[in-house]
């Protein structure tokens, strides 16, 4: 029998593609879910039962929490990236990843054929096609939802013919949880103008007030939280819990997909968005203006070609090196103030801070140069511009 394995979310499109590759194509389904941090233990479980329930014939669960920080995670938090200034790469990262570890199980258990459930109008598609071809070329690639065009009724009307009840309900937002963040899709965001109403993201207001927490980075990674030294995946997680009950992280990223038309997502992303923010205020204080410009220019690049699915062009690895060199000063403690849906930054402290009252304070005193120092770097920065406007007989009207 023909061999497929199936990447797997428990989720509605990828329910409907395991019983319709078995019913209708005959194959012979292995199922594996790539765990990027959005699941619990029992979570795990209970897809794994379902999957055998819906006609796995292997099930296999692959947590790859560690190695998801380590090639990904890390570059984003020293990138700054946010893409379109808004989104942390929450889905668009852990995609490439759950690609590369189900193309690599499909080699390893034979199968002929890797499917995904994605649609033909979103990036997902071209995430998952791009790493299979790149990996496994030899191994042919199945979409049921993208190539029948697919409506959710129309996946949930095929479900319960075969027996299989899925509530409407829960089909009407797509909901993918992961370390790096959480994406809610909804009938809103297929509008421009309507909100997620409150109740659609995961995470709800359970806190009042405010809470101070300390963020400690060294070569800017995140080893502690409110002075307890852990691996950074576990500090993120940790975050994560502190300020999602703030209902902190919530916004509607709009941008440009890659293929070509604008889609719209909501996302919940508290403990990315609180460290990528204490980690640029850091950077202010600990680097160099041309080493902060080259990073924004560097890190909006790897940023764009992670999240269009490119990450395994090898520039990838030459922008992460030169991400990695620029972290050797990026060490100190960075306060937040927790709020109920907002956070704000307090300030650092850092043995590697350049705002040295030794130098001069800014606006107050000058300790290291003279009133003449000053005048004369005034009058030489002002050449270039001095000359042109004279030659040119410029009256700046």
């Amino acid at each position: 029998m023909k061999k497929v394995v199936l990447a797997y979310s428990g989720g509605l499109d990828t329910s409907y593609c395991l019983k319709y590759l078995k019913n209708e194509k005959g194959y012979e389904v292995h199922t594996v879910l790539v765990d990027t941090g959005g699941f619990s233990a029992e979570e795990l479980s209970a897809i794994e039962k379902r999957a055998y329930e819906l006609g796995s014939a292997q099930h296999a669960n692959l947590t790859i929490l560690d190695k998801y920080y380590d090639k990904a995670i890390k570059y984003l938090i020293f990138g700054n990236v946010l893409k379109n200034n808004t989104y942390p790469l929450s889905v668009s990262a852990e995609r490439v990843f759950q690609a590369i570890e189900a193309i690599k199980y499909a080699k390893k258990v034979g199968a002929t054929a890797i499917a995904h459930g994605s649609t033909g109008a979103g990036n997902d598609q071209i995430r998952f096609d791009l790493i299979f071809q790149t990996i496994a070329p030899e191994i042919e690639i199945i979409t049921p939802i993208r190539d029948l065009k697919l409506s959710r009724q129309e996946e949930v009307d095929y479900l319960a013919q075969n027996g299989v009840h899925y509530s409407w309900e829960k089909a009407q937002y797509s909901i993918n949880k992961g370390l790096w963040g959480t994406s809610v899709g909804g009938k809103e965001t297929l509008t421009s103008s309507q909100p997620l109403p409150s109740e659609a993201y995961p995470s709800q207001l359970q806190k009042e007030g405010e809470e101070k927490v300390t963020l400690h980075f060294e070569q800017g990674e995140l080893v502690g939280l409110n002075g307890k030294t852990d691996k950074p995946s576990n500090n993120i997680v940790a975050l994560e819990k502190l300020a999602s009950a703030y209902a902190i992280g919530r916004d509607i990223h709009v941008g440009d997909t890659i293929i070509g038309i604008k889609g719209r997502v909501g996302f919940e992303a508290a403990a990315p968005l609180i460290i990528i923010k204490a980690h640029h205020l850091l950077e202010k204080h600990t680097l160099g203006k041309w080493q902060q410009y080259w990073k924004e220019q560097l890190g909006n690049w790897y940023g764009m070609l992670f999240h269009e699915g490119q990450f395994l062009d090898p520039v990838m690895r030459n922008i992460e090196t030169f991400l990695q060199d620029t972290q050797k000063t990026v060490n100190g403690t960075v306060t937040v103030s927790l709020k109920p849906y907002h956070f704000s930054l307090d300030g650092i402290e850092s043995e590697n801070d350049l705002m040295n009252t030794g130098f001069g304070q800014y606006g107050e005193m000058n300790n290291a140069w003279t009133s003449d120092d000053a005048k004369g770097f005034i009058k030489i920065l002002g050449n270039a511009q001095n000359i042109f406007s004279s030659v040119n007989k410029l009256d700046h009207d």
